[in-house]
């Protein structure tokens, strides 16, 4: 159990925030205090999250939040479009959790092919999908909770192995790939 919590805590790749009554923060992961150290968390969420509150006090919960809340988001610091999922607990307290996705280019992208094709590790793979999010090397250092010369050293082979002189070199190569067919196997 411990090491489930611990994977929410502090590697789940999803940001996960916990508001109470008043409004004050009372759980979140190390995804969701990334995403507040670099932005400021949509005015409708909090909004919502307060009508949430009003509608369970007055016993309306479920007529006025029949479905699931699903916000999208863009910052102008993020090349990334954001979504706030918030799903409501009302008994026996209250509290309003919100899932903070981001929505990157590493996820339209075959990272399974590229790491065969150039025969990455899954660690080299992680740290292509972080460069493909626009991660800084501090960023993915914190990330994986490893020094940045490591990042640099994971850089350094995973350049050796695709031929790519640089970052921008990595990303032109990866992004000039043809896009892969939905119905192909990941295996393929």
């Amino acid at each position: 159990m411990i090491e489930h919590i611990d994977f929410i805590l502090n590697k789940c790749p999803i940001g996960l925030l916990v508001f109470n009554r008043d409004m004050e923060i009372v759980s979140q992961n190390k995804k969701a205090q990334l995403f507040l150290s670099r932005f400021e968390l949509p005015p409708e969420v909090k909004s919502i999250s307060k009508r949430a509150f009003a509608a369970i006090n007055y016993g309306n919960l479920n007529e006025l939040f029949p479905g699931e809340i699903h916000l999208t988001a863009r910052f102008d610091e993020s090349p990334s479009n954001w979504i706030f999922r918030v799903y409501i607990y009302d008994k026996p307290n209250p509290f309003v959790y919100v899932l903070i996705i981001e929505e990157t280019l590493s996820n339209k992208v075959n990272l399974n092919s590229i790491r065969q094709e150039f025969k990455l590790t899954r660690r080299e793979t992680d740290m292509v999908r972080r460069v493909l999010d626009g991660l800084k090397n501090t960023e993915i250092a914190m990330d994986f909770d490893i020094s940045e010369q490591t990042v640099k050293d994971h850089l350094s082979n995973i350049y050796m192995k695709t031929g790519a002189k640089n970052r921008f070199a990595l990303l032109k190569l990866i992004m000039d790939r043809p896009i892969p067919n939905p119905d192909q196997s990941l295996t393929d």
